[in-house]
């Protein structure tokens, strides 16, 4: 595949982005407008500065931040010094964030300054603040540098343009011999997600495996030189990092970075930046569609769709072609563990193929649907996905005992996930194994949130399922059994809730009950808990 072959590693892309598209637009941000070129010169000039910094090849570089140019830069040039990237997750609180920092020994924190009204650094600091590193947060020892993206920093912090200062006295040609280093079996990044374990595990995917795959999802989706690519998917997800960011950098197009969804800002982006390239999850379509003021915007430059995370109605991919005149509408299914591609739909796939199945497996891939004695089940009968092949993770950072619950000996990746296949191949995703559900767009885990209210003063159990909203897809529901004496409301909990988890795994409803229902080994009967919504 040219996706190996042609760049070899990340920081050989983005130089031959360069280099190719040259004068061609790259970013978009407000009034800043960078080129290729200049994007490369950027990068060039923050992995000069990681260099001079201290990181070496295979130190862990995380970056905290929401979509902007600077994410961009930062995370590129951590990557063309030989670092492997950690991004973080925006609406994380400081404690998730600290704990998948110490996890993964990240030697550099590049965090944005206030976003969202929150300050990422006093939440980072509190949550590390007790102890015996000697670096910038006590409690995170191996963090040695944390460098904020602003002009204002701590005393103890660096600002970014003191940052890239340091890095003046490295020559070009120490950057491109740190980045030559760098080959397609190297680690490019950990993407950290959460499992039945509740606590985080980073998903190590290569350089190789993310060009290999990146380049088929550009040839499936038809991206191409020129086009104006919205991302509004954020970029500590695959989606917005790799089907954006690095997809963008193969075809030339422009990447717009939004940092937070808005569907007016959505609508105003898109006519004014001319954006002919959408992908994000089926909320954000359903948003754009229902606006009472679409009509007043030029929407007549979009042509391409990709979407997912979500059963997709019929309606909407009908809706998005008619209504809209978009051209390409496509559905994929993926997850960190498979860098973040399993199965994608074809431009030349019907309505119903697209808006029913999320496609077939992508190429020199497999794709299996096994019962729960591992035997591969006929088309139309559903089990566990199975997934084989060049996208499959190397395994679980630091982590083989969970590595070896997900992989098989023969390479098969366990996703968790229940789905039925059809004739042609093509995936419809049933249920989920692990009880994950998705948020707008945002895969939450009972057994992590279940841990953060568990540690509630007046909680004695908890456990908490997705329920269906017209709005997100689904919210969660947590079904609570209060310490005797406890006096504890819904109100009560849903507040401290929103102070101790990201918003997105905050539970929308709250039921109290005497006693959590429980089979005879004590594990609890989520089916049971669904049934009750019926």
């Amino acid at each position: 595949m040219r996706g190996d072959l042609e760049w070899g590693s990340i920081p050989g892309l983005v130089r031959a982005a360069a280099e190719r598209y040259g004068d061609r637009e790259a970013v978009v941000e407000g009034r800043t407008r960078v080129s290729y070129a200049e994007l490369g010169r950027r990068v060039e000039r923050a992995a000069a500065a990681c260099i001079a910094n201290g990181v070496d090849a295979g130190d862990r570089v995380a970056v905290w931040a929401p979509n902007t140019l600077d994410w961009i830069v930062s995370a590129l040039g951590a990557v063309s010094a030989g670092a492997v990237l950690v991004p973080l997750n925006t609406r994380f609180k400081g404690t998730e964030a600290s704990y998948v920092l110490r996890r993964s020994r990240a030697k550099l924190l590049f965090v944005t300054g206030t976003f969202l009204g929150t300050s990422y650094v006093a939440s980072l600091r509190r949550a590390a603040a007790d102890g015996e590193g000697g670096g910038p947060l006590p409690g995170l020892p191996h963090l040695e540098q944390v460098v904020v993206l602003s002009d204002d920093a701590p005393e103890d912090f660096r600002t970014w343009k003191d940052f890239l200062a340091g890095g003046d006295g490295v020559s070009g040609s120490d950057v491109r011999a740190r980045a030559d280093g760098v080959d397609g079996a190297s680690p490019s990044d950990i993407i950290y997600t959460s499992g039945t374990t509740g606590r985080p595990k980073g998903a190590v995917i290569t350089h190789a495996q993310t060009l290999r795959c990146y380049g088929i999802w550009s040839d499936l989706a038809g991206l191409r030189e020129g086009d104006r690519y919205l991302i509004v998917n954020p970029f500590f997800h695959t989606f917005g990092y790799k089907a954006g960011i690095i997809a963008c950098l193969m075809r030339g197009a422009t990447m717009i970075p939004q940092p937070v969804f808005n569907v007016d800002t959505v609508l105003a982006n898109v006519a004014a930046e001319r954006i002919s390239v959408l992908p994000g999850p089926p909320t954000l379509h359903q948003s754009l569609l229902d606006h009472p003021a679409r009509d007043q915007h030029d929407l007549s430059a979009l042509r391409l769709v990709v979407t997912g995370a979500a059963v997709v109605p019929l309606q909407l991919v009908e809706r998005l072609r008619a209504e809209l005149h978009i051209a390409t509408v496509l559905t994929a299914y993926g997850l960190s563990e498979a860098s973040g591609i399993v199965t994608m739909c074809h431009q030349s796939d019907a309505a119903r193929t697209i808006a029913s199945t999320s496609g077939r497996a992508i190429p020199d891939t497999e794709v299996r649907v096994v019962s729960p004695g591992g035997e591969a089940l006929s088309p139309g009968h559903p089990g566990e996905i199975l997934v084989r092949g060049h996208n499959v993770m190397r395994g679980y950072f630091e982590d083989p005992a969970e590595t070896k619950k997900a992989l098989t000996p023969d390479g098969w990746l366990r996703t968790g996930d229940v789905g039925v296949l059809d004739e042609a191949g093509n995936l419809r995703i049933t249920d989920r194994i692990k009880d994950m559900f998705i948020v707008g767009g945002f895969n939450a885990y009972p057994a992590e949130i279940e841990q953060l209210i568990g540690v509630h003063p007046q909680v004695a159990d908890v456990a908490v399922i997705g329920v269906p909203d017209p709005r997100l897809g689904e919210v969660g529901k947590a079904y609570v059994v209060r310490r005797p004496g406890a006096v504890l409301t819904s109100h009560d909990l849903i507040a401290w809730s929103r102070r101790e988890m990201a918003n997105y795994k905050v539970p929308r409803e709250i039921e109290f009950v005497t006693e959590l229902p429980r089979n005879a080994s004590g594990k609890v009967l989520k089916g049971e808990l669904r049934n009750r919504r019926r």
